[in-house]
């Protein structure tokens, strides 16, 4: 273990203690957002990305840590191991390394090599090996291995068997493999082509070459599914004089009769089992760390889009359009409780879209609606120029387009049917999408992370790998909020750390049941929710209808008599903690010395200085504080645009090579990653997150294949 946390200090520039710390919670059960919020002096206030971080770093030296007892285990079971091969593999720094050390005593599948040895070949194919000087005839020494009943025929034969032992000693290489390896990544080239006359998306890949130095990431995912498809053809390309001069220095040995015999035979093995292997393990290496970046993309685009501000507290009408169906419309009120409901048909000629402006117009008057949420797909363009001609006569009423990626699949899910019984499928997304607009977190957490539509391949991606990394940053945001327990769905709640689905249901089964919660400690009487995992959770939940004011707040209750001791130092009560009225509590506390009230309240500075931001806002909500989304009163069409056009948009989706940014056209315009800033950036996400308002010059417009080209940079200010 001391090595692994060794390991892990130097690769993540943390002090040793503190990785022992994080290795000991997580041991020990604890969640990740718990130990980022309320074990901070115990690992150096990580936040929860770095200990996610951790996390999987730990998990990947621990597989290797087990893996290398594996391998030394079955060598020594073959009686080869050596001090020296013990040590190389307890040096081998990746799982890859080691595989390249056992490969040698693995047990392989029936080849030519080992039909080889079953012959008795391989003495000869290591005394050829050798290369000695003084050798002799090689088909004199062959001569002795003739033999019938084994298959040797000739000297020729047990010369070609001898070569094909060499070829896999070749292949079977620790050191040629590494340093072949190393040659692919400094000279290698991916080549594709294509493989039909077709016209298709891959078109820019149908004569593509590039050192695999400079692949991006998303290049390598295009090739593959490509591939895939059938529709490209793909190679690694490395110059053979080049890699043959590497393995030449490793086995071939001047002056011997031998010589020119094991240099084909190393040629032999290099066309024939080294360079097809490490082709495959070049393009498994390149997709693994292609899919790695995308997911860590997918995740970095799906935190601003999930800690989008909420609007809160309005009565709100969806709408989810359709052509033939209709578009489905349904009132909920600031809660997100269904008021009323209907189906227009605005496309259906001008006496239905009347009719339709009438049915919404009745809707917004009587339950007096004050935000409109349109959904962006099928027909939202018609919808929305339906919902401008209808805002003149509903002063103060706004719009906003909502992306409705994934509303489909919680309309249809089990989750919905739940929720909302009495509706139809298609009228729940209407629902879905009003609530999007009025907390959006609380919303998507109910609908697969991968249906939302912010990332790039996800399809092509290792499902469980992403399905974890999603679930960590749904988790963090969920927590970083905080969550009404007497409120919150079993969806959102379930995402609370330490709580599951069961117990998740459990909670609101005993709200049900007895009422809402008037504490945090009464959550102990809920079924299967003992003191570890209120210990995970309780930090998290909120309890207005409490009594006592620290439970609406982040403040953990194993820290509530070090708030309350806070609260005397400074000269306050829980009752000014409960009206609010702390805002100089920060002032006092660096008066009084912010080491000495942290001794005296019995925690560290940290935590100290958390408990009294929580105290000066309590229930606050971090999303408040980011600009509020923008309401559209006007609607603009793809043919309204012109280039040199500065628009203000919403940045949709940040992948590598750009950014796609609404600007109110139902077509999203894409910023290149060359026109985002007037530096050099190596991603888009150093400049740009998901939800950020730019505005945006047009560059080019499309018209037929709606295409809109922006950019930011050139906007003057």
């Amino acid at each position: 273990m001391d090595s692994i946390v060794q390991t892990l200090a130097r690769e993540l520039g943390r002090k040793a203690e503190h990785i022992q710390n994080v290795i000991t919670l997580l041991d020990e059960g604890n969640t990740i957002p718990f130990i980022a919020r309320y074990r901070k002096e115990m690992h150096g206030a990580m936040d929860d990305t770095a200990l996610r971080q951790l996390a999987d770093r730990l998990g990947y030296l621990r597989n290797l840590e087990a893996r290398r007892a594996e391998v030394k285990k079955a060598i020594a079971a073959q009686e080869k191991l050596t001090a020296e091969l013990e040590a190389q593999i307890d040096a081998a720094s990746t799982l890859a390394e080691v595989e390249d050390l056992y490969r040698p005593f693995k047990q392989k599948r029936r080849t030519r090599a080992t039909v080889a040895k079953e012959k008795g070949l391989e003495p000869l194919a290591l005394t050829l090996l050798e290369q000695r000087r003084d050798l002799g005839d090689m088909t004199t020494l062959a001569g002795q291995y003739i033999d019938s009943e084994k298959g040797v025929e000739s000297a020729e034969d047990a010369l070609a068997g001898a070569s094909d032992i060499i070829a896999e000693i070749v292949s079977d290489s620790a050191e040629a493999r590494r340093r072949l390896r190393a040659l692919i990544q400094r000279q290698g080239r991916l080549i594709s082509s294509a493989a039909t006359e077709e016209d298709s998306v891959y078109r820019l890949y149908y004569a593509f070459s590039q050192p695999i130095s400079r692949l991006q990431g998303h290049q390598v995912l295009a090739i593959n599914r490509g591939e895939k498809e059938g529709l490209l053809k793909v190679t690694v390309e490395l110059e053979r004089a080049e890699a043959l001069k590497v393995l030449d220095n490793e086995f071939v040995k001047p002056g011997s009769p031998a010589s020119d015999f094991v240099r084909a035979a190393v040629e032999d093995g290099y066309d024939r089992l080294l360079f097809p292997s490490l082709e495959r393990e070049v393009r498994a290496a390149l997709t693994e760390s292609a899919a790695e970046g995308a997911i860590r993309n997918f995740a970095l685009n799906l935190r601003p889009l999930l800690m989008q501000p909420p609007v809160k507290g309005h009565v709100t009408l969806g709408l989810d359009p359709g052509y033939r169906n209709g578009c489905k419309a349904a009132v909920v009120d600031g809660t997100g409780r269904v008021l009323d409901i209907a189906v227009v048909y605005p496309t259906h000629g001008e006496r239905q879209k009347n009719a339709a402006m009438d049915t919404l117009e009745t809707l917004i008057r009587r339950h007096g609606v004050t935000h409109i949420a349109i959904g962006n797909g099928t027909a939202s363009r018609e919808t929305e120029r339906m919902v401008a001609e209808l805002l003149p006569r509903t002063p103060g009423v706004g719009y906003m387009i909502v992306n409705e990626a994934g509303a489909s699949v919680y309309s249809a899910s089990p989750l919905a049917a739940e929720e909302l019984p009495q509706y139809d499928v298609n009228l729940r997304s209407a629902v879905s999408i009003a609530r999007r607009m009025q907390d959006p977190l609380a919303e998507l957490v109910k609908i697969d992370p991968k249906a939302i539509g912010v990332g790039q391949y996800q399809h092509d991606m290792p499902q469980k790998r992403l399905d974890e990394a999603l679930a960590g940053v749904v988790e963090d945001c969920v927590n970083t909020v905080g969550v009404d327990v007497n409120t919150a769905s079993p969806a959102l709640l379930q995402r609370v750390a330490g709580l599951g689905g069961t117990t998740a249901k459990n909670i609101v089964a005993y709200r049900e049941e007895n009422g809402a919660f008037t504490s945090r400690r009464q959550l102990l009487k809920v079924t299967k929710l003992g003191p570890k995992t209120f210990e995970q959770c309780a930090g998290f939940l909120r309890v207005p209808e409490s009594k006592t004011p620290l439970d609406n707040t982040g403040v953990h209750p194993e820290s509530y008599e070090a708030a309350e001791k806070l609260l005397t130092l400074c000269g306050y009560t829980l009752r000014d903690a409960a009206g609010g009225n702390l805002a100089e509590l920060s002032q006092h506390m660096e008066e009084y010395g912010v080491e000495k009230a942290a001794a005296a309240c019995g925690v560290g500075i940290p935590t100290l200085r958390d408990i009294a931001k929580e105290l000066m806002k309590p229930g606050r909500d971090p999303r408040d504080e980011l600009p509020p989304p923008v309401l559209r009163r006007d609607v603009l069409d793809i043919t309204d645009l012109a280039p040199g056009m500065v628009l203000a948009g919403t940045v949709r989706n940040v992948i590598d090579f750009g950014a796609f940014v609404d600007i109110g056209v139902h077509q999203d315009g894409l910023v290149h990653i060359s026109e985002i800033a007037d530096r050099y950036i190596r991603h888009p996400s150093e400049v740009l997150t998901v939800g950020d308002v730019v505005n945006v010059l047009v560059l080019d417009v499309d018209v037929p294949k709606k295409r809109i080209s922006l950019s930011i940079k050139q906007v003057k200010e």
